[in-house]
Formats: C-alpha cells, structure tokens, sequence
C-alpha cells in the first residue's frame, strides 16, 4: 500500500504483532512459500524498475503458468511491459523512464453470452527496496524493505484465489483476469496503466477486486473497503460471510492509496480487501516470519467464494459513484506528527483511533484507543479525509487543540505536534 500523508502521519503502534507466522495446514504453506519467495532479501526489496522486481515478475508469470491460466500480457506472454512517466513524484522516488512490468493471467469464462464479461482480481507486487522513499523507519537507506505484508501478502492471497478457481467445476461463466501491479508504491502507477490498457474492454468488466495487506488477520478482522461503489456489495458480503463467518467491517467508497482508485477512476465496481495496519507497516521489520499464512487462506476462500457468485450473476452491479478527495497541498521537508493510528472502517461522525504510540504526542496529551476524533484546530473531522487535511493543515511543534468522544461525552485535550520526516 503506497504511502499517503495520512499513513505517514498517523502510523502509531497498533495490535500486538503475532509471535511468529501461522500456517498450519498444507494451502498456508503454500501461501507462506509465495510470501518467503517474494519478501526474500535476494530481491532487494522488490522496487520498481530494478531487478528485483523483474524477478518478481518473472516468478510470478511462473506461477500463473503452473497454476493453468492463459497468457494476458504483451506478444502471447504474462508480462505487460510499460514505463514509468517522469513526474515529480517519479523523480522524487528515483523511478521516472524505468522500465517495469504488470503479471496478468486469464481464466476464460465457458458462458457464450458471458464470458466477454470479466472480473479483475489484483494486487500489487512491489515495495521500496532498500529505502529510504516511502520507508516510515528512521535511518533506513541501505536495508531491505521486504515487504512480507505490503504486500508479498496481497499477491499470493491473489495466487490461491488463481488456484482454486482454476481448479473449479464447472467453470466460470464469466471471465476473470488475474492482475499484478507493479509501481504501487510510487502512486499506483501499474494499475493505472493496466486501466488504459486493460486485457479486455473496461466497459466489460464487471467489478474490481484489489488485496493489499492482507497477512496480519486477527480476530478474524476483515476490511471490506469501497463497499459503497455498488448498491449489492453488502448483500453480497453478508451472503458470503454465512459461510465465512469472519468480522467483515465493509465501508468506504472506491478512493483509497492502493490499486483498485484506478478501477473507480474508471466508474467500476471495486472493493479492497485488507487485514489493517501494524507497526511494521513500511519498515524493514515487514518480514515473513510475522505473517498469518492461515489468515491469507480465509481472505482467499472469501474472495472465492465472492468471485463464483459475481461470475455467475444474471446482471450487472449497480456503480455509484463519488468524488475524488480534495488534495491537501502538502509542505515540503518535515511534516507534523501525532502518534496515532485511525480505524480504516468508518466511524460515524469521527476517526476513530485504534491505537496510540507509545511516547507519542497523542498518548502525552492524554488520547487513547477507542477515542473518536471530531477536530484538529480550527477544522472538524467527520472521515479519514478530512483527519488527513486537519494534519497536514499544521507545522511541527504547533500547538492545537484536539476534540474527541470518549464514551458518551465529548472532551479536548491540547497536543504539541511532532516531526515526521
């Protein structure tokens, strides 16, 4: 999951990290050899343009060939060569004019009236190689980003729904195209070119479903972001999960900072599935030894299940639409720091915190998880945006007044905001 202002400026301690990784039967360890491979130090961190990440690639076409899909990319191959534009944020991550490549796989629906219709599942490939673009870590030039979670994780929760899938019968009615992104993490770049070059029509596809993040389940928590791009994704949801049994926190419209923004740019159906933040969330400490390989399996079976019954549906989902989010004009050098990490699932009429950092400016005002933050200064904070603007609306060492709920009441507390490099 790329960077935004939000994530680098809210990160705080969350959940307790799991022990070790947990795989305990024959498909986790399946998944947990995919993450191993991909978050290995021998490809550096996976960023884009670099060879690392061509190996990657190359892996990853590997895998879809065993697993039985079709060649989606350039010249009868799975790889979908482009070039990263020169922009200022290519420039500032060092990858403008790199050459790079998207894995795309298809599974042709056996529906005549059907199969020109398609579902794209995806997920990007890449991470921040040795730093220190994009890393939250101080210090981290030279270290591997390996990227167990962000998201060695996404890609091979997509791989398993590639196996199943592949392996069910009768097949599908409708097509699916199986899609990895590279250049995620400089803007979500990949996916953006997959969209204007898309393996079938983009008025075909039928919905859009992203993995970013999704190795860290706990409490069987699952996020269900963009379920408000059409009008029967809860249903859906809520029909899949009688059999999941999972905590489905399904919520948001079809902006966010991973690759499925691409896809809603582009007036489709989307959901983003995600298993939450940690504190290893872009710093070298995302290894493979902390993921829950069980939990990729459920994520996995989920979206299975989900993808056999949009494969097989008379009709179309209904689209509703959103406006981009305003982009705050962001500063440059240090930006201001609170020390507190946000609930990604709505929170009527606030944020709500999941956690707060320990030494933070936040835990010394006294904020503490569960509260919900309604304003920052002048600016009232009714969603993850307008928290991302009230930040970025201040300079370190500013002196603000904070309004949260805690309970039934409502309270203040004045903070000092922090550095964030």
């Amino acid at each position: 999951m790329k960077t935004t202002p939000l994530l680098a400026l809210a990160l705080a301690l969350p959940l307790a990290p799991l022990d070790a990784q947990t795989a305990t039967t024959p498909r986790a360890q399946r998944i947990l050899a995919d993450v191993r491979t991909l978050a290995s130090d021998s490809l550096g961190g996976r960023y884009t343009g670099t060879p690392g990440n061509d190996s990657a690639a190359a892996y990853l076409a590997r895998r879809f060939r065993q697993i039985g899909l079709a060649p989606g990319g350039d010249d009868g191959t799975y790889l979908q060569a482009w070039t990263v534009g020169n922009t200022t944020g290519t420039r500032q991550a060092g990858v403008d004019g790199r050459a790079t490549k998207n894995v795309v796989g298809i599974l042709r629906g056996s529906d005549q009236r059907l199969a020109g219709q398609d579902i794209v599942i995806g997920a990007h490939f890449d991470h921040l190689g040795l730093g220190p673009f994009g890393s939250l870590a101080p210090d981290s030039a030279g270290q591997v980003h390996n990227g167990a979670d962000d998201n060695a994780s996404g890609t091979a929760a997509v791989l398993e729904v590639a196996r199943v899938l592949a392996a069910t019968r009768p097949r599908l009615a409708r097509t699916i195209v199986f899609v990895l992104f590279s250049g995620e993490e400089e803007g979500i770049l990949g996916s953006a070119y997959y969209a204007d070059h898309p393996a079938m029509p983009m008025d075909s596809m039928l919905a859009m479903l992203n993995f970013d993040m999704v190795g860290r389940m706990r409490n069987n928590r699952l996020l269900a972001l963009g379920s408000r791009t059409a009008t029967e994704w809860d249903a859906l949801l809520d029909s899949v999960n009688a059999r999941a049994h999972l905590d489905v926190r399904a919520s948001g419209d079809g902006w966010g900072p991973s690759d499925h923004s691409s896809f809603f740019a582009k007036r489709r159906p989307v959901l983003h599935f995600f298993t939450d933040l940690h504190e290893d969330y872009h710093r070298p400490s995302d290894d493979w030894e902390k993921i829950n390989a069980d939990g990729i399996v459920a994520v996995a079976d989920f979206a299975a299940d989900l993808t056999r019954r949009l494969a097989a549906r008379p009709s179309w989902l209904t689209f509703v639409d959103a406006p981009p989010p305003a982009t705050p004009v962001a500063g440059t050098g240090e930006r201001p720091y609170l020390g507190t990490i946000p609930d990604m699932t709505d929170e009527p009429g606030g944020v709500r915190l999941s956690g707060v950092r320990s030494g933070s400016p936040a835990e010394a005002a006294g904020l503490r998880e569960g509260d919900v933050l309604t304003g920052i200064g002048d600016l009232a904070i009714a969603n993850l945006q307008d928290f991302q603007n009230a930040l970025v609306a201040h300079r370190p060492g500013d002196r603000v007044e904070v309004r949260f709920k805690r309970g039934d009441g409502t309270q203040t507390a004045t903070v000092i905001l922090g550095r964030c490099s």
